[in-house]
C-alpha cells in the first residue's frame, strides 16, 4: 500500500475566492487543495454551482475559523424572474408552470419583494443542501422521495429594487440586491414573491459580495488566491492573525501570557465580552479566548508549526 504524500508546507490563512458559476464549493475546495497540496481545506457558507462570488475557503489551521466565518450577515446581487416557477427555485431546474406576467407593474413588483423583507419564516427549496435525517436534502429529493422542508427564521435587512425589464411580453425580470442574515435563500424569496404575484418566480442570477467583514472586491480567482497563500501573500489572501483580527476583537498577549496560552492554562480575564483573538508579540494568532469569571479560557487554540 503506497503512503500518502505529506501535505506541503504553506501556511495557514483564509482564501477569499470569486467562485465562478457552474462550480460545486466542494469543486472550489478541491481545486485548492491540488493547488496548493495540501489535504485540510474547507469552506464557510455553501454557494449554489449557479452562484458567483465570494466563497471563503480555510487551510490549514484556519479551518478552526470557519465556523464563525459562515454565520455572518451576506449580500448578494441577483436577478428574479416572474412568470414561471422551476423545481429549484432557479434556473438549473426544469419549468414547472408558466403564467403570463406580462400585466405587472414596477409598483407591483416593489411591493411584492418589500413584502419580502424582515423577519421571516422561510421554506428553503426542497432541492438545497439542509439535512433531513442525516442526508442532504437534495440527494433525497434526487432518489425520488417527497421532502417538505421545515421553515426557518431568517432576516432580510434589506431589498433593493434597481432594474425591472421584460425579456418577453409575459416575463419580468428584476435585478436587486439583498443583504440577509446567513442561511437565506434568495431563490426562495424569488418563488414566494413569484407566488404573492400570482405568477411563480424564480432566480435565474445570484452572486455573492460580501460576507460579513469580507468582500469579492478582495477576492481572486481560486488559483491565483491558492498560488498567493504558498507564496506568503497576496490578492485573495488572509494570513491567520489578520483573518482572526478580521472577525475577531484582539488581545494582545504579554509573553507570559502566551505561554500560559500555550500550555491551555487561564490567564486574568479583561471584563469584554465575546471571543477575542489572542495575539503575541510576535504577531501569531495563539488562540480564540473568552472570559469564564475572573480567568479568561482557552476556546479554540492554534499551535504553533
Amino acid at each position: 500500500m503506497s503512503r500518502r504524500r505529506p501535505d506541503a508546507d504553506v501556511p495557514p490563512g483564509l482564501l477569499l475566492v470569486d467562485k465562478p458559476g457552474g462550480m460545486t464549493s466542494h469543486d472550489v475546495v478541491a481545486r485548492a487543495r491540488r493547488v496548493l497540496s495540501v489535504r485540510r481545506v474547507g469552506h464557510a457558507g455553501t454557494l449554489d454551482p449557479m452562484a458567483t462570488g465570494l466563497l471563503v475557503l480555510g487551510v490549514g489551521t484556519a479551518t478552526r475559523l470557519l465556523g464563525y466565518v459562515g454565520g455572518h450577515d451576506k449580500t448578494y446581487e441577483a436577478t428574479i424572474r416572474l412568470g414561471q416557477t422551476t423545481v429549484t427555485d432557479d434556473r438549473e431546474g426544469e419549468v414547472l408552470a408558466t403564467t403570463p406576467a406580462g400585466h405587472l407593474d414596477g409598483d407591483a413588483v416593489t411591493a411584492a419583494l418589500a413584502a419580502q423583507t424582515g423577519p421571516l419564516l422561510q421554506v428553503p427549496s426542497s432541492v438545497s443542501a439542509v439535512k433531513v435525517a442525516g442526508r442532504r436534502s437534495y440527494d433525497r429529493v434526487r432518489a425520488g422521495e417527497e421532502v417538505v422542508l421545515e421553515p426557518r427564521a431568517v432576516t432580510v435587512h434589506r431589498l433593493d429594487v434597481h432594474r425591472v425589464t421584460r425579456p418577453t411580453p409575459d416575463l419580468v425580470d428584476v435585478d436587486v440586491t439583498v443583504s440577509c442574515t446567513a442561511g437565506t435563500y434568495v431563490r426562495a424569496i424569488a418563488r414566494d414573491a413569484g407566488a404573492a404575484l400570482g405568477v411563480g418566480g424564480h432566480l435565474i442570477a445570484l452572486r455573492r459580495t460580501t460576507s460579513g467583514p469580507f468582500s469579492v472586491a478582495g477576492a481572486a480567482p481560486v488559483e491565483e488566491a491558492g498560488q498567493a497563500l504558498a507564496a506568503g501573500g497576496g490578492a485573495g489572501v488572509l494570513g491567520l492573525p489578520d483573518a482572526a483580527r478580521a472577525v475577531f476583537p484582539v488581545r494582545t498577549l504579554t509573553d507570559e501570557e502566551a505561554r500560559a496560552l500555550g500550555h491551555g492554562q487561564r490567564i486574568p480575564a479583561t471584563g469584554a465580552p465575546g471571543l477575542h483573538a489572542a495575539v503575541d508579540g510576535a504577531d501569531r494568532l495563539v488562540a480564540l479566548v473568552e472570559d469564564a469569571g475572573a480567568a479568561a479560557r482557552v476556546a479554540v487554540g492554534f499551535p504553533p508549526g
